[in-house]
């Protein structure tokens, strides 16, 4: 029932030289994807700025609370929430944290007495 309406004749002529011009630049495009999926790609490692303190100075600041969350830990450091999950892992992964609960993401962590 509805089907494609007739173009007119400039969009008829657009089309065709675009199609035209296509067809002479694909054998260069075809090579270039080529050559740029040569190599394995590795795995970016994203760095972040850490908070201006030392790692006792953030203990410090960690220490009161009585369950350390991400979002916690975002407003005791003064820094957002991304940098705040990468500081807890990397507190946890140095052994000054452990892990008390939490799911889905959203852990919950605890200073090691």
């Amino acid at each position: 029932m509805g089907g494609v309406k007739k173009k007119s004749m400039a969009s008829m002529e657009k089309s065709q030289d675009s199609q035209e011009a296509g067809q002479e630049q694909a054998p260069a495009k075809a090579k270039k994807t080529k050559e740029q999926k040569a190599g394995p790609q590795q795995k970016r490692q994203l760095a972040f700025l850490p908070p201006k303190m030392s790692e006792a100075e953030m203990i410090k600041s960690l220490t009161p609370l009585k369950a350390i969350t991400v979002n916690s830990a975002s407003r005791a450091l003064g820094v957002n929430a991304s940098v705040a999950t990468a500081v807890l892992r990397d507190l946890e992964a140095k052994q000054v944290l452990r892990r008390a609960g939490g799911f889905s993401g959203h852990g919950v962590w605890a200073v090691k007495s």
